[in-house]
């Protein structure tokens, strides 16, 4: 959210890409979310180094394809191992 208490959204944005480039780690996607829908903000938000730009209220249909847009297809996500549920568990203690 641009309009955060505290931390705003460029200045989040600011923050990981800075943190992004020490580690040398790969960009994660961003994508402002903000009230303000003029042109203006728009380029506010990209020139701050957010990858995407969406007005509230969002709607299901617009926020799904720009979330295909940017997140990594199930193919190339890091898998992570499965956290075992309770059932799980007790099943190997017994």
């Amino acid at each position: 959210d641009v309009q955060m208490p505290v931390l705003d959204g460029y200045g989040a944005t600011a923050q990981i890409r800075a943190w992004e480039n020490e580690e040398q780690r790969p960009p994660i996607s961003i994508i402002a979310l903000t009230a303000n829908a003029f042109p203006e903000d728009r380029a506010r938000c990209l020139e701050a180094g957010m990858d995407d730009y969406l007005t509230k209220p969002v709607d299901r249909e617009t926020l799904t394809i720009t979330l295909q847009k940017w997140l990594p297809a199930a193919e190339e996500r890091e898998v992570l191992p499965e956290i075992p549920t309770t059932e799980q568990e007790q099943g190997e203690h017994e």
